[in-house]
């Protein structure tokens, strides 16, 4: 694949993540939106690695995802409260966050697609530089998923349904794998049985 039709299926990539992770924000329950914002961005730097033929290494990953957002995590907690306040706050909590976890995988996105055209790799990832560009990437962010969220209004409900549907299945699928993992250790004598049904229930308990 030629760089030109690479970036443009990692534009793809960017943006079908943006929209999922909008549809994970509008999830009226706090700390379920931020595991699956968190899965889907989890599973859009798994993609962008598969386009770009680097090895992707998930506690790797998940390190740098959670180094580089932490700063806009903290802005989406802030605003997550509101969605306490029964009714209107539900509402109008959904939709600010909604935006801010489209922000977050833009710029996520964006620096991971910089960084791989270049050549980089998860070992020569410099957080430090990245996460200022990552910043910088969150600020543009708002604004592009704020037009997705306007263009997309008139198709609001159905927009909402295909990605609420997306980002459970990706919160599924990460949860599988985690068990699947779990799993491996147990055959393997790393944890006894005690631990791994203990391990799991916490799985299931945090989806």
């Amino acid at each position: 694949m030629d760089s030109d039709n690479r970036t443009a299926s990692a534009d793809k990539v960017i943006r079908n993540h943006i929209v999922w992770s909008m549809g994970a924000g509008l999830i009226p329950v706090p700390i379920a939106d931020f595991f699956a914002v968190s899965a889907i961005q989890l599973d859009m730097v798994r993609q962008m690695c598969k386009l770009y033929d680097v090895d992707f290494k998930e506690t790797e990953g998940k390190a740098v995802i959670s180094s580089m957002t932490s700063s806009g995590l903290a802005r989406l907690g802030a605003r997550a409260v509101i969605k306490f306040i029964p009714g209107i706050g539900t509402v109008m909590g959904g939709v600010t966050v909604a935006v801010l976890s489209g922000a977050s995988s833009y710029a996520l996105g964006e620096v991971f697609k910089k960084h791989f055209e270049t050549g980089g790799t998860f070992l020569d990832f410099d957080t430090d530089r990245l996460t200022k560009m990552y910043k910088e990437k969150f600020e543009k962010g708002k604004k592009v998923a704020e037009e997705i969220r306007k263009d997309q209004e008139v198709q609001k409900d159905a927009v909402e349904k295909v990605a609420k549907m997306e980002a459970q299945n990706v919160v599924e699928k990460d949860v599988i794998t985690r068990l699947s993992e779990l799993g491996d250790l147990k055959e393997k004598g790393v944890i006894s049985e005690e631990e791994f049904q203990a391990m799991k229930k916490k799985i299931i308990e945090d989806f």
